[in-house]
């Protein structure tokens, strides 16, 4: 199966939408490599950017889900390259 690393940013501007963003997170940690919380407060607002690797389908189900909840954006590039899965999974 082939595979993609992907790198999703996200503002969260509204302090509501955190813990939905950490459910969804928790529900597709295996797909995140790492991540990185900026607590911006001079603007109000939650930076959070993610390091994914998994199916493009599983990266855009989350980030699709990320991005149907209120008080928040996400964008979302993706490696030119596929790897194949070492795991056959």
């Amino acid at each position: 199966m082939e595979t993609r690393l992907a790198l999703a940013g996200i503002i969260i501007e509204d302090e509501s939408a955190v813990e939905e963003v950490n459910e969804l997170l928790h529900q597709y940690r295996d797909l995140v490599v790492g991540r990185m919380g900026i607590p911006y407060r001079q603007r109000k607002v939650a930076v959070i950017s993610l390091v994914l690797d998994g199916t493009g389908d599983r990266i855009s189900a989350l980030t699709g889900k990320l991005g149907m909840i209120h008080g928040l954006s996400v964008k979302t590039v993706y490696s030119r390259h596929a790897f194949l899965d070492p795991a056959g999974e």
